[in-house]
């Protein structure tokens, strides 16, 4: 991968972690924790979305699966929170 490639992917990231903290909690976490969990939720979006059998190709596609497994993962984050 290159920069330019890592680059994309962190905003990527970025913009998937601000949107699933906004749709979650009403806002974001701050720039380095919506990377994080965008990264970690584009990961699990996208083993989530090949079990299924859905593939989401290009950007709106990758930004989509990315915000869909950051918001699962802040979902299973606030069960267990919770427990």
């Amino acid at each position: 991968m290159d920069i330019t490639g890592l680059l994309i992917f962190l905003a990527i990231g970025a913009v998937a972690g601000w949107i699933a903290g906004t749709l979650m909690k009403g806002g974001g976490f701050g720039l380095l924790i919506n990377i994080v969990i965008g990264v970690i939720g584009a990961v699990l979006g996208g083993f989530v979305f090949g079990l299924l059998g859905i593939s989401a190709g290009g950007l709106i596609g990758s930004v989509l699966t990315a915000t869909v497994g950051a918001v699962l993962l802040l979902f299973v984050i606030g069960i267990i929170k919770k427990a």
